[in-house]
């Protein structure tokens, strides 16, 4: 009975998300009732839940809700689990989000924008909810992706501005970094489970132990893309420098994703795979290794920063660090009580710090006080200084990610810049028909070209959205771009063995709808507006803001976010990558997350920003 109620706590944050979406934007007392209503009401439902599930005797619930999918090797199902992590993480997040929406009813009192943060809100506490309760991989990527694209949008919620629409853009590229790791954990754990294992199996030992000694290797590469996406979520090194971007959004928003909730994913991860890798001494010493770096180097940025929310981060980060050493020690409890401070404090901080900042300037005029030593005054003063230059310049951890991701993508780009729509469409469709044709004739080639012709395809639809990622001037070119790679992606699959066309169609059926909503949007903008070039941001959703928000969808679509069939396409497809194909699962899973890239990259230089009309408001660069 109690397995049954887990379902409860996933619908009504959807329900209230949905029936937020139809209130009036005039309505502002409405739609803060509804938020806050609803997440007071979630609030109220796990605490009593909580007590007669301890009372119940505490033990693991576990509840696979249903199948979306199932073929002969291969089954997509949502899976639900309930365990002590999972009741902490739930109650702090209802608390925590109850508390924001009822200090978020007054502080954007009058908000250009107030439904649209609510409406946020509500959908990032849905995706979170989601991501707790999930009993498996696939159910927990779902939720994961939901809070990535809702934090873009409030970050970007200041959108006629130049700085929160540039960061947005830069915390999502992060994320999708984060996302090619989880991807390529849940490939490998196919293989080595042979299965879509749940986090209930993954708590029994001997099943573990039985299949990591047959196949040590793979069981450390799992655990490796686990911790990078861990990584990524929780802003560890070298993905620290996200974070005090992520700060451009609203305060109340500040501190719900980054100072509580979701920068606290990635412990979450690393809490619920622990039974996997406990056992593996390597993995915890570089998980380890990874936080007390972090916990050093963050805490020496905080120290210099100027301005408040920015030193809230790199602290947060700090203690996050040290949650992730306790995780890698095995001090479970601790973790949990760790992460309920640090969240409770940062979110404490961040709402209180406008007002901080004002007692301070005030202060200062009259109660001057000179600084005290500090440890790093007993420091040679060459080696404090050179720390504190560094500890300005954030240990060049910005260009490290430039250097890593912005750069290649721009240089591999800009070197394929012979591609245009007439090229495309005289010299790669008759390539992609050509490779249609070794795929149904494959039978007669030889087998060494029937070998590489799956990794030659992944590659071409690589480079596809490489360049859609550069394309600095059609935005027709771009789309096309990203939909051809899925073609490419998914002609590659088919030269493996087991594949038929039904599993392919379920892959590209959610990819073509997207596509032609998506390029039906530009047309119509380009008919409503001349200048529709991606040299810059345009705004273009002051004028039309429908358009922006079906174009948006249709990104969403064509990139694989869970709204259509593209979502358990990838995953399936995925499956058919041999374990022994790493270039393939590499070239795939790179060419799902460039073209997340790449689609909001449109969406964010047509529709956000200032806008490119001189008549509407023009703000300062700098938030």
């Amino acid at each position: 009975m109690m397995n049954e109620i887990l379902q409860f706590f996933i619908a009504l944050p959807f329900l209230g998300f949905v029936f937020s979406l139809f209130i009036p934007e005039k309505k502002e007392a409405v739609i803060s009732w509804v938020a806050f209503g609803t997440v007071f009401t979630q609030l109220i439902s796990i605490i009593i839940f909580i007590a007669f599930w301890i009372v119940d005797g505490a033990s693991d619930l576990n509840l696979k809700e249903f199948t979306l999918i199932k073929t002969s090797h291969y089954e997509f199902f949502i899976d639900f689990y309930f365990d002590k992590i999972t009741a902490v993480y739930l109650f702090v997040g209802a608390l925590l989000t109850s508390m924001i929406t009822t200090y978020s009813r007054y502080y954007l009192h009058r908000e250009k924008g107030y439904k649209r943060f609510f409406n946020t809100v509500l959908f990032f506490f849905f995706g979170y909810n989601l991501a707790i309760l999930s009993g498996n991989f696939e159910t927990l990527f779902i939720g994961w992706e939901i809070i990535g694209i809702s934090s873009f949008l409030l970050i970007a919620f200041y959108r006629e501005r130049y700085l929160p629409v540039k960061n947005a853009f830069k915390v999502f590229s992060i994320y999708r970094i984060g996302d090619v790791g989880f991807i390529l954990a849940m490939w490998s754990s196919h293989h080595l489970f042979h299965d879509n294992i749940t986090f209930m199996e993954l708590n029994n030992h001997n099943l573990v132990n039985e299949h990591l000694q047959n196949h040590t290797v793979m069981g450390v590469f799992v655990a490796l893309c686990l911790a990078c996406a861990a990584a990524v979520k929780s802003g560890q090194i070298p993905f620290s420098s996200w974070l005090p971007r992520a700060m451009e959004g609203p305060t109340p928003s500040s501190a719900i994703f980054y100072g509580s909730l979701s920068v606290h994913l990635g412990v979450f991860l690393m809490l619920r795979t622990f039974p996997f890798w406990e056992h593996q001494t390597s993995i915890r010493i570089a998980i380890g290794l990874m936080g007390l770096t972090t916990s050093i180097v963050a805490s020496l940025m905080a120290r210099v920063q100027s301005s408040v929310k920015s030193q809230i981060a790199y602290s947060s980060i700090s203690q996050i660090g040290l949650i992730f050493i306790e995780i890698a020690l095995g001090l479970e409890s601790l973790a949990l009580f760790h992460f309920v401070g640090n969240a409770f404090l940062r979110t404490y901080q961040l709402l209180v710090s406008p007002s901080v900042v004002s007692y301070l300037i005030r202060e200062q005029f009259y109660n001057y006080q000179s600084k005290e030593n500090s440890i790093e005054d007993s420091l040679p003063k060459r080696i404090e200084y050179s720390l504190y230059i560094l500890s300005l310049k954030e240990f060049k951890l910005e260009d490290f990610i430039s250097t890593m991701l912005w750069r290649p993508l721009k240089v591999i780009g800009k070197s394929i810049d012979f591609f245009n729509l007439k090229s495309l469409l005289i010299f790669f469709i008759p390539l992609y028909i050509l490779g249609v044709g070794c795929y149904e004739y494959k039978n007669i080639l030889p087998i060494e070209i029937i070998t590489n012709l799956p990794e030659i395809c992944a590659f071409i639809g690589l480079v596809f959205v490489f360049k859609s990622f550069s394309e600095r001037k059609n935005p027709f070119m771009a789309w096309v771009l990203i939909v051809m790679n899925h073609f490419w992606i998914s002609l590659a699959i088919l030269f493996n063995d087991k594949v038929d066309y039904y599993e392919v169609s379920i892959y590209l059926s959610g990819v073509i709808v997207a596509g032609v909503v998506g390029y039906i949007a530009l047309l119509k903008l380009k008919k409503m507006e001349y200048n529709i070039s991606m040299n810059q941001y345009l705004g273009h959703v002051y004028e039309h803001p429908k358009f922006a928000f079906f174009f948006l969808i249709a990104v969403l679509g064509v990139t694989g976010f869970p709204i259509t069939t593209t979502f358990i396409g990838e995953d399936l497809l995925f499956t058919h990558i041999e374990s022994n194909q790493i270039v393939l699962a590499f070239f795939v899973s790179s060419s799902f997350i460039v073209s997340g890239i790449a689609g909001i990259r449109i969406y964010a230089r047509l529709f956000l920003g200032p806008h490119i009309k001189t008549y509407h408001e023009l703000p300062y660069k700098s938030s």
